[in-house]
């Protein structure tokens, strides 16, 4: 799934919605003293409260969001695993009986407890449901409806949500014209930051994709690797600062004892970011070992050719032939996204910006020096331009 696809799925969460149908929705609420199931309920969602619905929704649009490869990541089913939760999932999607449906999602709830504590109760909801994308028209003399031809998409949603002490509060009865403690022993059900989930099957190009599952992290870069390997069973995944980290120690690897200075790292963002404009139409542009050769001889770095960087795959991921996807490794192009962190002061720049700053030694001291085309101003105040080097009296030239 790309952004589009995701974005088309989740703006359909809204109710009277005559695109989405959520037939059955299942709670199953889980004790975390004895990790066992406390209860569970199922019923049709139309049955729900309107308020009920609309915490729901939003909650299940909360699992929908984020970038993808930092909170939301496209997992493919590991093959040859006993009890697979593809086929579960498989199973409970086509199933037309509540009862077997249920029992799916059992299976997959056992799955989570098993050598798994947690710290708080969890509420874990299961939606099965369908919803459908309007074909676009086939021209504009067409008299057919766009509603008259649609893709469906069944798919099923999981949404993970811990729980909350109640809040001890004080409250003024008007009738008795009194104060009272407001004692409340019923947990809350924390809808608003979903810890996980996941949505089954993912969805490409208005097709389904029932060898992937698209995974929801609670958190930025925060995997819960338990979910994944042992409960959805799918492949180990990168995230984007993951990525970001072992392209950089490649980087060093290869660069070896060569210092790399802001106008080389500039060139090797700049061409990077060119690689994914002349890829616009791929959907995520990678690059190899030998891409990544091309784009640091190109900046600049001495002495590179491709089984250097071979090696340096070699050693630092033990993978070769792995592939990085071109938008984790370079910073935002066009924003501030570069960082800067000095003792006295921090600066973010963008990364077409960096080939104008430098590091410079002066005197015994380190420096860093901004190129600008106007006079600076601070506080209000303009900054009168300095000299750097101040000539030497006596001297004659």
């Amino acid at each position: 799934m790309d952004k589009k696809d995701i974005a088309n799925i989740r703006k359909q969460f809204k109710i009277n919605n005559d695109l989405l149908t959520i037939n059955e929705i299942f709670n199953v609420y889980i004790m975390k003293e004895s990790s066992e199931i406390y209860h569970h309920q199922s019923m049709p969602f139309e049955m729900l409260e309107e308020e009920q619905k609309e915490l729901f929704m939003d909650n299940f649009k909360k699992v929908l969001s984020g970038q993808l490869d930092e909170k939301l990541f496209e997992l493919k089913f590991q093959r040859d695993v006993e009890n697979n939760s593809q086929l579960i999932l498989h199973q409970g999607l086509l199933s037309n009986d509540t009862e077997e449906w249920k029992g799916q999602m059992l299976h997959l709830v056992a799955k989570m407890l098993k050598d798994k504590q947690y710290e708080m109760d969890i509420v874990v909801t299961f939606i099965r449901g369908e919803y459908m994308k309007s074909m676009k028209r086939q021209s504009e003399e067409s008299e057919e409806s766009d509603r008259d031809t649609v893709y469906s998409h069944p798919f099923i949603l999981c949404s993970m949500n811990k729980t909350l002490d109640p809040k001890k509060e004080l409250l003024f009865d008007y009738v008795e014209k009194e104060f009272k403690y407001n004692i409340v022993v019923d947990p809350i059900i924390n809808l608003k930051a979903p810890i996980s989930g996941f949505l089954f099957p993912s969805i490409t190009d208005n097709a389904a994709d029932v060898n992937h599952v698209l995974y929801s992290a609670g958190k930025k870069n925060e995997l819960n690797y338990h979910f994944i390997e042992e409960v959805l069973n799918a492949e180990e995944i990168m995230t984007a600062a993951e990525d970001k980290i072992v392209f950089e120690e490649i980087v060093k690897n290869v660069a070896g004892d060569q210092k790399i200075n802001t106008s080389t790292l500039s060139n090797v963002y700049e061409e990077i970011h060119r690689v994914v404009e002349e890829n616009e139409e791929e959907d995520v542009p990678k690059l190899d070992y030998k891409d990544v050769e091309k784009v640091l001889r190109s900046s600049g770095i001495e002495d590179v050719n491709p089984e250097k960087v071979e090696s340096a795959f070699k050693t630092v991921i033990d993978d070769e032939s792995y592939e990085f996807k071109a938008n984790n490794i370079v910073p935002k192009y066009t924003s501030k996204s570069i960082k800067i962190e000095t003792k006295i002061a921090n600066i973010s720049i963008s990364p077409q910006d960096l080939r104008f700053v430098r590091q410079v030694h002066f005197d015994g001291k380190s420096y860093l020096m901004m190129e600008v085309e106007e006079n600076t101003v601070i506080e209000g105040f303009e900054m009168i331009p300095e000299a750097l080097f101040k000539k030497v009296e006596g001297d004659n030239e």
